[in-house]
C-alpha cells in the first residue's frame, strides 16, 4: 500500500511540476503579421551586408538549427509558415551577404570592446543592415549572486543604477559611431529594445531568482535610453520587442492580468528565461522585418544599379 501511495505522490509532484513550472509554448506562427507588398520587388541592386551584433538573442541561443531570428531574417527555413514564404531579406537583396558577430552572454560593454573590432570597414558600394540586441545582460547579470555593478545590475535600486544607465547612453552612441565608420556607403542600424520575461511584474522568483523591487524601473530606463538613441541618430531604428512579448512570459497563463493574450497565451522563452524559444525567435524576426520594410525601401529608393 505504501508503494502505491509513493507512486501516486510522485505522479502528483510530476504533474504539478509540468503544470505550474513547465509553461506551455504552443505551436504555429507567433507574433505580428508581416506585410507582403514591400517584399514584392528588390530594395536595392547594391551589395548588402547583414551584420548581427550583441548578445545571445542575435547569436541564436535557444533556437533550433536554422530557426534563429537572424537566420530567418535572411531566408525562409524548411517548413516555413505559408504567410511568411518569400518574406525575407534574400527576396529583396539580390546581393546579400551576412556575418553574425554576436556573442552569447555578452553585455553592452563587451559589444563595444570585443565584437565591434571584428567588423571590418566595408567597400563604399556596400549597404550595411545591422541588427543589434544588447543591454539585457547588463540588467540580469549576475542573477543576484553578487552585489549590483555596471554590466551586472541585478538587484540595483533605480538611484544606484542611474550612473550606469547614463554610461549605457554614451556606450550606445559609441557603438553607433563605430558601426557607421565601417560603412562609408551607408548603413541602417536596427536596435531592439529589451523584453521583460516577468510580464511587467518584475517578479522572477518563480524561477528561483531573488526579489528585485526596482527591476521594472531599471528596465524601463534602459529602454528609454534605447529609444533616445534612435531619436538622436538618423541611422538607428528602434525595433519594439518589449510590447509584443508582454503576456508571453512567466505569467502567460494568468488570464486576470492586463498582459494576458487570449489569442496566444503561450510562453515564448526558453526555461533559462532570458532567451527566446523557436516561437519567440519567429516573433522577433517579424518585428525586425516589419521595421525594415518601413525604413529600407524609401531609404534605398534610387540607388545606382551600377555600384
Amino acid at each position: 500500500m505504501s508503494a502505491i501511495l509513493l507512486l501516486m505522490a510522485a505522479g502528483f509532484l510530476l504533474g504539478a511540476y509540468l503544470f505550474w513550472w513547465r509553461l506551455p509554448v504552443g505551436s504555429g506562427p507567433a507574433g505580428h503579421r508581416v506585410p507582403s507588398v514591400p517584399f514584392g520587388k528588390p530594395w536595392t541592386p547594391r551589395p548588402v551586408l547583414l551584420v548581427g551584433l550583441g548578445d545571445s538573442i542575435t547569436a541564436g541561443f535557444g533556437a533550433s538549427r536554422g530557426r534563429s531570428y537572424f537566420s530567418r531574417l535572411q531566408t525562409n527555413p524548411p517548413g516555413e509558415f505559408g504567410e511568411m514564404q518569400g518574406l525575407c531579406l534574400a527576396s529583396v537583396f539580390p546581393r546579400l551577404a551576412s556575418t553574425n558577430l554576436a556573442i552569447s552572454g555578452s553585455t553592452s560593454l563587451q559589444c563595444l570592446r570585443t565584437e565591434l573590432p571584428r567588423l571590418a570597414v566595408q567597400a563604399s558600394n556596400v549597404v550595411g543592415v545591422v541588427v543589434l540586441t544588447t543591454g539585457g545582460n547588463d540588467l540580469i547579470h549576475n542573477y543576484g549572486r553578487t552585489a549590483p555593478s555596471e554590466g551586472a545590475m541585478y538587484g540595483a535600486t533605480r538611484d544606484q543604477a542611474q550612473s550606469w544607465i547614463e554610461n549605457f547612453r554614451g556606450r550606445l552612441d559609441a557603438i553607433v559611431t563605430a558601426i557607421e565608420a565601417r560603412f562609408p556607403g551607408g548603413c541602417a542600424i536596427f536596435l531592439a529594445d529589451i523584453y521583460d520575461p516577468t510580464d511587467g511584474t518584475g517578479n522572477a522568483r518563480r524561477v528561483g531568482l531573488p526579489p528585485w523591487p526596482d527591476a521594472v524601473a531599471v528596465l524601463s530606463a534602459y529602454n528609454q535610453v534605447i529609444a533616445d538613441c534612435a531619436s538622436r541618430h538618423p541611422s538607428v531604428h528602434r525595433v519594439n520587442l518589449h510590447d509584443p512579448f508582454l503576456g508571453h512570459g512567466l505569467y502567460c497563463r494568468q488570464f486576470w492580468r492586463t498582459t494576458y493574450r487570449p489569442e496566444d497565451p503561450f510562453f515564448w522563452y526558453q526555461d533559462i528565461l532570458e532567451d527566446p524559444n523557436d516561437r519567440g525567435h519567429d516573433a522577433i524576426r517579424r518585428q525586425f522585418l516589419i521595421t525594415m520594410a518601413e525604413v529600407l525601401p524609401p531609404a534605398l529608393a534610387g540607388d545606382d544599379p551600377t555600384k
